[in-house]
């Protein structure tokens, strides 16, 4: 295949152009933003979930409080009332007056017991506030987070696709100033060599597979017409003769 020598050097400028929109495009698919976004996603899912079970367990405490209460009144009425009976002198039997004291007393531990439990309640449920609270605070602070690298997920995004956007009309450019057959075999190339269908040869060396030419493949390279397209020998890809060649 023949093409003008200052075409061969522009399918330079056009592979230089596609790895540039190949790491673009990688870059977009892993962006490091990206990451730090999940991190700040899950860090808030998983306060969310603590709070949630705070909030479950503030409203299971205030339940337990509010029974409590209810069974305190009522053995503190039922105990007023036996004083009462007990203080108005209509109970003569002995026997009924001794039962009545009895359960008088069984009324004050029981009382004396609820309270305790009362106790116990308030303090886990200012244990629960304070988590709560807390929680509160640093979902504030996550969602803040979150925002935060959501802004610069979607900044980096938009500078990606604007050089890739000018990565792209340049390749157009290019594209356009070459031969289709090869243009095509560029194309090819490109598709089965990981990206690259074209490279320099530098100082002997194919600037594509970074291996050296032998002398051999020099002195071939040396003499053929220089609208001849020249292959590497060991890669295969397009090898462009520029002013630094070695030859």
């Amino acid at each position: 295949m023949k093409a003008e020598p200052a075409h061969q050097l522009r399918l330079l400028d056009l592979q230089e152009t596609d790895t540039e929109r190949d790491r673009l495009n990688r870059l977009l698919r892993a962006l490091p933003e990206e990451e730090q976004l999940r991190q700040c996603e899950a860090r808030l899912t998983e306060l969310r979930d603590q709070l949630a079970v705070t909030e479950t367990e503030l409203r299971d405490l205030d339940r337990e409080q509010r029974k409590v209460e209810r069974d305190i009144d009522q053995v503190r009425a039922r105990a007023e009332r036996n004083t009462q009976r007990m203080e108005s002198g209509q109970i003569s039997s002995p026997r009924e007056l001794e039962s009545l004291q009895a359960e008088i007393e069984l009324l004050a531990r029981r009382q004396s017991e609820l309270e305790d439990i009362a106790l116990e309640l308030m303090e886990r449920r200012e244990e629960a506030d304070k988590r709560r609270a807390d929680l509160d605070r640093k979902v504030t602070e996550a969602v803040e987070e979150r925002d935060d690298a959501e802004n610069r997920r979607s900044e980096a995004v938009l500078r990606i696709k604007d050089e890739l956007d000018s990565a792209t009309q340049r390749r157009s450019r290019i594209v356009k100033e070459l031969p289709e057959d090869l243009l095509n075999l560029y194309e090819r190339l490109r598709e089965q060599y990981a990206g690259i269908g074209a490279a320099a040869l530098r100082y002997g060396r194919c600037e594509g597979c970074k291996l050296q030419l032998s002398a051999a493949e020099l002195r071939e390279m040396r003499l053929a017409p220089p609208e001849e397209v020249t292959r590497c020998e060991n890669c295969r890809r397009i090898l462009v003769r520029v002013a630094d060649s070695g030859l």
